[in-house]
């Protein structure tokens, strides 16, 4: 109630346009109400003094007559009485002055009342004509009668300019004959006075009720805009309702903004279980101490803590469970580092710690140190007592690595190491095969971010029909774009595999390559595709019985993919690869056995597995033209693989005297750097 009451009571913009409106008005009646008073004694004066002056000279005139004709003081006098009957609302009085009565006498009382009127005395005396208000309704005007040239001929005692009387006339104010012009001029100028007077109140008015506030808001918000600083606020004082509450509203949301950038911004650095530094705010602690130690030549240590099989307690109790393990383990680590140290959690059940200013010899102390307090420690949970171990990795700064990114490899492989040797142990780096390993996470963190970033590129490379020069396929090979350079397969592809990255990168270029069907069917609608798995994707029964639905959902017909399958896929469980391709082919997908020739038991996979390719290894038919015993190989591989009923495919074909061999010999496809380097489809 008390809120409605206070709305009710407040200016608002409806009520501001109301209370405008009715001030203007009234400022109007003022204005005009002040005005007519002003023009009313302009005109009134201006008017009386012209009207009276022009009387008092037809009154002279009158009385100027009969007195040429000698005329006596009695007759004029007469004169006087009858102008006064024909005018009954004036009344008109002659006074003669010191010179006349001097010369002609004195009329009867006539100086008694010159001496008791200052104003006629004045008039008398200065020669200077009077108008005055004896009240509101009645003019008095006194005319000197000056003496003229023609006047001394009567006046034989008096002189040019010599006053000789004041003609004395009052009458009534109402009786003013008003000029038009000047009514219609008073009209305009007061107009004009009146708009432009409140013309200035309603724009001060509105300057300082609407136009300042807003301006004050468009301040404010150009200072957050600007300077990306929340901290401003808007003046909620202004007597506009709707003011008032736009800045509350505006102010309310600022500080509600800045409740979520803080928040936004803590959980940026910050674990949101544990409240450790996150990965992210790891990293630039890491960047800030090797730029420190570097500077000042001195060493730092990195310690990474991996729970062993973490994953059993998620699974056995429950994620809240784990999640109140991990909390406990943080505030153990906590309590065994210094106050300079930096404890992160750098995801899962990872945890790493920045020790600045530590030793190889001192950070695997502290390595020891908090993998024995944790081997001795029960964690005391709602389904009683448990206790975890951990994979402990300790790597120093310069020794194990200059820059972040071969820090972070190190930490990785010995981590790594730590796992493959049994878990539950502190490790650190010791030999070749480590500094090794090392190289290779780091190659995988190249690998991992060009995934990430979308990188992977599919390379298409032509089969060509032998006979005819027509291209019968396209080889599939993946790439990764570095800037403008294009790095090739033989790069990444062991790095790929020793990481277990292999089948998310076939995955990524099975999925790029079935997108350029369309561009390259559109000019060769023959062409088949050529995928070269991975032995671990090939290994993935789940992914492969998926193809046939991925090749429709691309619009790709099945029978135009032929998947490549080399001995290491073949070698460790023939049966079940012999399954797999017997389920291809119900799919419609043919099968090609790359690299035939490198190892001895290819011609095993003939008679075991239903191939439809023959890919012949590319370190025979290099050398055909110069090597007899390599175009003997080449012979027998292409004349066996026919009498199977199988395609025959040669590879690294690199000269014309290479492809017209290959024609004689009779092999049926060849694909190399002589018929086109591998590229993108356009």
């Amino acid at each position: 109630m008390k809120k409605i009451k206070d709305y009710a009571s407040r200016l608002t913009l409806g009520r501001l346009l109301i209370l405008l409106a009715a001030f203007s008005l009234t400022a109007a009646f003022i204005l005009v109400f002040l005005m007519s008073g002003i023009l009313r004694d302009r005109a009134v004066h201006e008017l009386a003094h012209d009207e009276a002056q022009q009387t008092s000279r037809l009154v002279f005139q009158s009385l100027y007559s009969a007195m040429r004709k000698g005329w006596n003081k009695q007759e004029i006098t007469g004169i006087i009485e009858r102008l006064n009957k024909s005018f009954p609302e004036l009344k008109i009085n002659v006074y003669r002055g010191e010179i006349v009565a001097r010369q002609f006498g004195d009329m009867s009382g006539e100086h008694a009342v010159i001496e008791k009127d200052a104003e006629l005395s004045r008039a008398l005396s200065s020669g200077q004509d009077v108008l005055l208000f004896p009240n509101n309704d009645t003019i008095r005007y006194l005319y000197p009668v000056a003496a003229e040239q023609e006047c001394l001929t009567c006046h034989t005692q008096s002189h040019v300019g010599a006053v000789h009387g004041v003609i004395d006339i009052t009458y009534p104010i109402q009786n003013l004959k008003t000029s038009f012009s000047l009514v219609i001029n008073a009209i305009v100028a007061y107009t004009l006075v009146a708009i432009g007077v409140i013309f200035v109140i309603l724009y001060f008015q509105l300057r300082y009720l609407v136009a300042m506030p807003i301006a004050n808001l468009v301040e404010v918000m150009r200072k957050v805009t600007l300077d990306m600083d929340l901290s401003h606020r808007v003046s909620a004082s202004t007597w506009l309702l709707e003011l008032e509450h736009l800045a509350g509203y505006f102010n309310h949301l600022l500080v509600t903004i800045q409740e979520y950038n803080t928040r936004l911004e803590d959980l940026s650095i910050h674990d949101p279980l544990t409240g450790l530094y996150n990965r992210r705010k790891f990293e630039e602690f890491l960047r800030h101490e090797i730029i420190q130690s570097g500077r000042h030549e001195r060493s730092f240590s990195v310690i990474m803590i991996d729970l062993d099989n973490f994953k059993y307690i998620n699974d056995t109790f429950g994620h809240p469970i784990g999640d109140l393990v991990l909390k406990e383990l943080t505030v153990m680590l906590d309590a065994e580092l210094r106050s300079g140290d930096v404890l992160a959690r750098m995801g899962g059940d990872e945890f790493a710690i920045i020790l600045p200013e530590t030793g190889a010899t001192s950070g695997l102390q502290v390595a020891n140190k908090l993998h024995q307090t944790l081997a001795g420690k029960e964690f005391e949970l709602p389904v009683g007592k448990i206790r975890v171990t951990a994979s402990f990795s300790m790597v120093s700064f310069p020794e194990d690595g200059k820059t972040e990114e071969e820090i972070s490899s190190a930490m990785d492989v010995v981590l790594y190491k730590a796992k493959t040797h049994g878990k539950n142990q502190v490790m650190i780096a010791e030999s070749d095969e480590d500094r090794s390993m090392m190289t290779i996470f780091k190659q995988g963190d190249f690998l991992r971010n060009a995934m990430r970033e979308d990188r992977i590129e599919a390379f298409l490379q032509p089969i060509i029909n032998v006979q005819t020069n027509d291209v019968m396929a396209y080889e599939v090979l993946v790439r990764i774009r570095d800037g403008e350079a294009i790095i090739p397969a033989d790069e990444f592809i062991e790095v790929a595999e020793e990481l277990g990255m292999a089948k998310e990168l076939d995955r990524v270029i099975f999925r790029k390559g079935l997108a350029h069907y369309a561009k390259v069917t559109a000019t060769h609608p023959q062409a088949k595709f050529f995928f070269n798995l991975f032995p671990r994707s090939f290994s993935d029964l789940e992914w492969i019985r998926g193809i046939p639905d991925m090749m429709r959902n691309a619009g790709v017909p099945c029978e135009k993919i032929v998947l490549e399958i080399t001995e290491r896929e073949a070698l460790p469980n023939l049966t079940q690869v012999r399954a797999v391709i017997e389920e291809l082919h119900a799919g419609k997908i043919s099968v090609a056995l790359d690299d035939f020739g490198s190892g001895f038991s290819s011609f095993l996979y003939l008679k075991y597995l239903s191939i439809d390719y023959v890919k012949i290894e590319g370190s025979f038919v290099r050398q055909i033209v110069a090597d007899e015993r390599d175009r003997i190989i080449v012979e027998q591989i292409n004349s066996m693989a026919h009498r199977f009923g199988l395609k025959t495919v040669a590879e690294f074909v690199e000269d014309e005297a290479t492809a017209k061999m290959l024609a004689e010999i009779g092999v049926d496809y060849a694909q190399g750097y002589y018929y086109g380097r591998p590229a993108l489809p356009e």
